[in-house]
């Protein structure tokens, strides 16, 4: 087991989270450190009004600011089609039935719980983000990313059916203790209670590591 360990809050409709889980990937590889995923549910389904009362702006940044930190990393990028959150139009909110992040942020936690959580949340999130598939929840698109990160889909679709009440109740302590690790934001590093926000908090991450020992494999 790693001396040193970290906890990452993880949304899959977050594009942020996508943009960041190349670099846990790499920093998990190249060093001894142990990246614990805990994967939330999107602040859209948190709070189903929280975009129909932001101010536009907010949108406008967001967007203008994914494309860019993309370019700046050199990582392929567009907004998923379909969307992981269904959204009604006319209102700007959000139904209380999602079947796509729900099913996402359930099999994130099965994978957690397998030991493969990085591996999956990063060739999830590739798929969805990276602009290369449509439709991207049929066919078996979902089940070859959870080959490539070592799982088996219909395994942990079976065992999610199986115990719902589970999954959900794993998301919502993830979800209490992401906002006792100091923000309620997506993705948030916790290092022994101290939050980093953002994927651009990444270096002062690594920094902190290496302080605290940080060691090549």
């Amino acid at each position: 087991m790693s001396a040193l360990s970290f906890d990452v809050f993880w949304s899959f409709r977050s594009p942020y989270s996508y943009l960041l889980t190349p670099r846990l990937v790499d920093l998990v590889r190249a060093h001894d450190v142990a990246c614990n995923v805990r994967i939330v549910y999107p602040i859209a389904v948190r709070q189903a009004d929280f975009f129909s009362n932001a101010d536009p702006l907010w949108v406008f940044y967001l967007m203008k600011d994914t494309y860019r930190t993309s370019q700046y990393l050199g990582m392929p990028y567009r907004w998923p089609s379909p969307d992981p959150v269904t959204m009604d139009p006319a209102t700007r909110s959000y139904p209380k039935e999602q079947p796509h992040i729900h099913r996402l942020s359930h099999l994130g936690v099965a994978a957690a719980e397998r030991g493969r959580g990085l591996e999956f949340i990063a060739e999830v999130s590739a798929l969805i983000w990276n602009g290369a598939t449509d439709n991207w929840h049929t066919g078996d698109h979902l089940a070859r990313a959870a080959g490539r990160a070592g799982l088996d889909l219909a395994e942990m679709d079976a065992a999610v059916a199986a115990d719902e009440t589970h999954y959900i109740a794993r998301i919502e302590t993830n979800q209490t203790d992401q906002r006792k690790g100091g923000h309620y934001g997506v993705p948030l590093m916790v290092l022994d209670d101290e939050p980093f926000f953002g994927q651009d908090r990444f270096d002062q991450l690594k920094w902190r590591l290496e302080q605290k020992g940080l060691t090549p494999r």
